[in-house]
């Protein structure tokens, strides 16, 4: 189980949640932020800081968005030859600028 980020936060990113995770597990796109469902340690943290409460356990999400979550880091995005993957934290990966179809076509 881990946490997956709604529509809610599409254009919003307002990155409370980037600053309580303990893990540094909260990746950020273009227009919205995900969270790398591999380095989550399911605390909690994240939803309770979000303003916008676009953040849900994966197994209450959207299963639209809780797909869309896990492409994100598991198929090549545009512009990028690979996959992100688990790289082992946001921090060291910085912002990526480039989101999801689903997310980039709304």
């Amino acid at each position: 189980m881990s946490y997956v980020i709604g529509a809610s936060c599409v254009d919003i990113m307002d990155r409370s949640c980037m600053e309580e995770c303990p893990v540094d597990c909260i990746y950020e796109g273009e227009r919205k932020l995900y969270i790398n469902p591999v380095e989550c340690i399911d605390c909690g943290a994240c939803e309770i800081a979000c303003p916008e409460q676009a953040i849900t356990v994966d197994r209450k999400a959207d299963p639209e968005h809780r797909a869309d979550n896990r492409r994100f880091f598991e198929e090549a995005l545009p512009g990028r030859d690979a996959p992100l993957g688990t790289p082992g934290g946001a921090g060291a990966v910085g912002p990526l600028g480039v989101d999801t179809a689903l997310v980039a076509g709304r």
